[in-house]
């Protein structure tokens, strides 16, 4: 038995959804930027996917504008907030994913002043440090809603209070692919102007992003061509990747509250016999606010790269960090910035469940995990 438990990685998709993909490339092929029928199939198809995913958001389909992923929506909001707007002065946190920081680090070297925001231990962003830092001429602040490693959900909501109360002219950008159709919310309820999400987080395919832009805000583009998407996002579009992520955010959105739950129990479950059977180990997941997929966990004097291979060998799928920086070997920044020692760094794993989860993957598991924990402390201290 295979267990996947990396889907904050990336998911299996729906098999509705891959379905769908065979057979929109079998019949829908058109561009849709074409005036004959088969390009007006194609342009009815991404109408519909928008509507799919604005009924999950509860914004206008007109305020969606696809990517190829949630790194070029992150990149579109801030770099094109920064071209179309006066300011130089962004504020983003210690914890965001690389499609933020290395965004932010680039524009850093052509000029723009770049600040970052501090977390506490179970990497909340502290709002004072927000609200003492927003100048007349800060433009973006950016903040992920939910942590890829840890799993934190920051207080949204009270960010953009904050930034509206202070700075009326700065534009707040949200990062939420790991929590889209994980946990419910609307643009509205977040108060953000942008939002970026990702179609593999959720049961849909890879290469295929979307970026909610509040009606109203000034966005350039950050690439040039034909003048599709209103010229904001040019390019002829993936047709069956936009309709596939259409659907897979149809099902997830009318599946999950009850995604959530089944989830989040089993994510409780994991936790609580990993306490209970394990000495030595350090959940670094929140006990409050946390998305329900996620749980890090420390076990203290076993290698996570060593602990992960082991758990290979036994057909456990599973991460020791970011998907997008685990190959690099390098200590988790995320982890570092909410205080833990380079030895439990060292020691982290993390479980990304799903849908797709299942009572019996947790306690098999478990049950490797109580084996090979203590078998592979006794070896390293040979």
């Amino acid at each position: 038995m295979e267990i996947y438990l990396d889907n904050s990685a990336t998911t299996k998709p729906y098999l509705p959804v891959v379905k769908l993909m065979v057979y929109n490339m079998k019949n829908f092929f058109g561009n849709p930027s074409s005036l004959h029928a088969k390009g007006i199939m194609a342009e009815k198809l991404i109408k519909k996917a928008k509507n799919q995913i604005s009924e999950v958001l509860r914004c206008s389909p007109n305020e969606l504008f696809f990517t190829s992923g949630g790194t070029e929506s992150n990149n579109l909001a801030i770099q094109g907030i920064v071209r179309a707007n006066r300011g130089k002065h962004i504020l983003s946190t210690q914890i965001e994913h690389p499609a933020t920081l290395n965004t932010l680090k680039y524009l850093e070297s052509i000029g723009y002043e770049i600040e970052v925001i501090s977390v506490d231990s179970d990497g909340v962003v502290v709002l004072e440090e927000i609200e003492n830092k927003i100048k007349e001429d800060t433009v973006l602040v950016t903040v992920m809603h939910a942590n890829n490693e840890i799993g934190t959900i920051e207080p949204i909501l009270k960010i953009a209070k904050l930034i509206r109360r202070i700075n009326s002219n700065t534009y707040f950008h949200v990062d939420a692919c790991q929590s889209y159709c994980k946990i419910p919310f609307t643009v509205d309820e977040l108060g953000c102007d942008l939002l970026s999400i990702s179609s593999h987080k959720i049961h849909g395919p890879k290469g295929v992003g979307c970026l909610y832009v509040r009606g109203g805000t000034r966005v350039s583009p950050i690439i040039f061509g034909g003048g599709q998407q209103k010229d904001l996002r040019p390019g002829t579009e993936n047709v069956v990747s936009i309709s596939a992520f259409g659907l897979a955010s149809e099902i997830s959105g009318k599946n999950m509250l009850e995604s959530s739950k089944k989830m989040r129990n089993l994510n409780n479950l994991l936790r609580k016999h990993i306490l209970k059977n394990i000495d030595n180990v350090f959940i670094n997941t929140p006990l409050k606010n946390f998305v329900p997929h996620i749980l890090n966990v420390s076990f203290k004097g076993v290698k996570s790269q060593v602990l992960l291979n082991h758990l290979d060998k036994e057909f456990i799928y599973v991460s020791s960090g970011a998907a997008c920086s685990s190959r690099k070997n390098k200590p988790s920044y995320v982890l570092g910035s909410i205080g833990l020692s380079p030895d439990l760094i060292e020691s982290s794993i993390r479980f990304s469940l799903s849908v797709f989860t299942t009572i019996e993957e947790i306690e098999r598991t478990i049950l490797c995990l109580t084996k090979l924990v203590p078998k592979l402390r006794r070896i390293g201290e040979l």
